[in-house]
């Protein structure tokens, strides 16, 4: 087994593996779902729903007020909110998908389906809203000052009630990230999203409004223009960021430097465990998390003995990091493995060593040596003592 993938629970002879097969089920037996888990789900799955209401009314408001005022501003604006919408969709269903339980199929769960519709959100975004505003100020520059003002007053009215509405659930939002804990609330790729959509939101709308007042003073489209690049960079900006780090827990994250670091010292500090040669973790969902290590035990400990160790050592890991839903032990003999990978590296060792010597030889004596091959009787045909 490579040294990097300890992906069983037994390994230290067959007595030790008859011994633990019991334990070993229980080590991996997921733990159950904390209640507080599913509540915080709840908040979520509320505070993106206030979101989408908010973006779909919005939106639609927006859209009617761009199209009077042939605002490219208030229309970049208007994209923004529809893709936002849309990611709402995306972020129910991440909630809803993510929390089926495990089968044959995915023995593990679904926890990564909240990673990736949280990465398609970002490609919304990016698609949606930063592409169609930066469309929107190349078309704006490309059409020239705009003489008309019809229905910038209510274009400037509506952005006025979208910047309250967006603010308002900003404020749900970030209320929500507070009682989660803080920065840690911001685990919840769905919580996340929403924070930087509504972010975004009020930024965006700030920027349309100043666009478009400056565009009425002036008389310069330039202004809107400017806005609808500043709305689509910001945009872009912050799909780049949603996505990175959807992309890095789809490929399969580990767990954070504390979690990995009160694993390995409770092993270490385990009197039965000689030492910890690997330690592996990977985030399996937002609250599920894979732990696999491979430890060298004391010697002259029975089959029943690593057993109860095996089981001591699942529940305590348990205790400490309660996400640490699924947990691996592969009981393996360092000082055995390290004899056999010594004993390999010599024999590839002498091996080189024969070939350097080879490839050393000089041309007069592979010649001599040729000469007394060709006049051996193997070479000649001739039969020995004829």
């Amino acid at each position: 087994m490579p040294e990097h993938a300890p992906d069983r629970t037994d390994g230290a002879g067959p007595d030790e593996r008859e011994g633990l097969g019991d334990g070993a089920a229980e080590l991996c037996e997921p733990t159950p779902r904390r209640g507080g888990a599913d509540g915080a789900d709840r908040r979520t799955r509320v505070t993106v729903l206030v979101a989408l209401g908010a973006n779909l009314v919005i939106a639609v408001a927006k859209t009617i007020g761009g199209l009077l005022a042939g605002s490219p501003a208030l229309l970049s604006e208007a994209a923004h909110s529809v893709a936002d919408s849309l990611n709402e969709v995306f972020l129910l269903a991440a909630l809803r998908r993510s929390r089926r339980p495990a089968d044959s199929r995915h023995p593990f769960g679904y926890g990564k389906e909240r990673f990736f519709w949280s990465l398609l959100a970002a490609v919304g975004i990016f698609v949606m809203g930063g592409c169609f505003s930066v469309f929107q100020g190349f078309h704006a520059l490309a059409g020239g000052s705009e003489d008309s003002y019809d229905g910038y007053v209510a274009g400037l009215v509506v952005l006025g009630v979208a910047l309250l509405s967006e603010g308002a659930s900003l404020l749900r939002a970030l209320h929500q990230v507070r009682a989660q804990g803080g920065a840690g609330g911001l685990r919840d790729p769905a919580l996340r999203t929403v924070v930087a959509e509504d972010g975004t939101a009020v930024l965006g709308v700030t920027l349309a409004i100043a666009g478009m007042a400056l565009h009425m003073v002036t008389g310069q489209v330039l202004w809107e223009a400017l806005a609808s690049f500043g709305i689509g960079a910001l945009l872009m900006y912050v799909a780049f960021w949603l996505g990175r780090d959807a992309r890095e827990q789809l490929i399969g994250r580990a767990a954070g430097a504390e979690s990995s670091d009160k694993i390995r010292a409770l092993l270490e500090a385990q009197p039965e465990i000689d030492s910890v040669e690997a330690l592996l973790t990977m985030e399996l969902g937002l609250d599920s998390t894979l732990v696999a290590a491979r430890v060298d035990l004391v010697p002259g400990l029975d089959s029943e003995r690593v057993e109860e160790i095996a089981v001591r050592i699942k529940r305590s890991i348990a205790h400490i990091v309660p996400e640490a839903e699924q947990i691996f032990l592969d009981v393996t003999d360092a000082r055995a493995a390290r004899r056999a990978q010594q004993a390999e590296r010599g024999e590839r060792g002498e091996r080189g060593e024969r070939g350097e010597r080879g490839e050393r030889e000089e041309p007069g004596e592979r010649a001599a040596g040729g000469e007394k091959t060709a006049k051996s009787p193997a070479a000649t045909g001739e039969r020995g003592g004829a």
